[in-house]
């Protein structure tokens, strides 16, 4: 444990030194991202906002008060899970990460994965479900629970997505209601999933995959 600890602060420390890309140059502050390092569970989001910009933590603003809610009504606590982004450093003025920003930041996520070892992630809006998916829609697999490669996956709306389109809060809060009923059997492991993840084109590794 002391070692996955060691290692995952060494990970942190590069994020905030992070200049792989230009974003660097416009951003306060790298978020690598914060939960317990042998958390079961782990929440991956898109990248920073302003306040994750501000505070060097995710999902701390109006997006972060509705995860907490999530999270309550899926039967978790934000101490529960580890929480991270896609992208480590917030893009100007919230836009969408470009595909070399996404390809410099997704080595970091791939060490938090192999260093924290998550039984479920939930992916939180449609760059992430990408990210483990490529071509999936998020309006086709929300509360859908995969099973790929000995993980879990759960797709659901990015809470921000709610802060817009206020339909989507119900969507969201039914969504988590319905991961609360399948955690049970995803960390006791006594099911099988509800789905089987296709597989992606070539079977090609994680480090290779990209939004493109």
């Amino acid at each position: 444990m002391a070692e996955r600890a060691a290692a995952l602060e060494t990970l942190d420390e590069e994020v905030r030194g992070c200049t792989r890309c230009d974003l660097h140059r416009t951003a306060n502050r790298g978020v690598p991202g914060e939960g317990p390092v042998d958390a079961r569970v782990m929440l991956v989001g898109e990248a920073p906002g302003f306040n994750e910009d501000k505070y060097g933590r995710p999902f701390v603003g109006a997006a972060g008060r509705f995860l907490d809610e999530l999270l309550g009504e899926a039967g978790l606590q934000r101490g529960d899970v580890y929480i991270t982004n896609v992208v480590k450093h917030r893009p100007p003025n919230n836009r969408d990460p470009l595909p070399n920003e996404l390809d410099a930041c997704l080595p970091y996520l791939w060490r938090q994965i192999e260093i924290i070892n998550p039984r479920l992630i939930v992916t939180l809006g449609r760059f992430s479900l990408g990210t483990f998916f490529p071509g999936s829609m998020i309006s086709k697999v929300h509360g859908e629970l995969r099973q790929k490669d000995d993980r879990y996956y759960y797709a659901m709306y990015h809470p921000a997505a709610a802060l817009h389109q206020e339909r989507l809060r119900q969507t969201l809060l039914a969504d988590a209601q319905k991961l609360r009923a399948e955690l049970p059997r995803i960390l006791g492991e006594n099911q099988p999933p509800a789905v089987e993840a296709p597989p992606h084109d070539g079977d090609t590794p994680p480090e290779q995959l990209s939004l493109l």
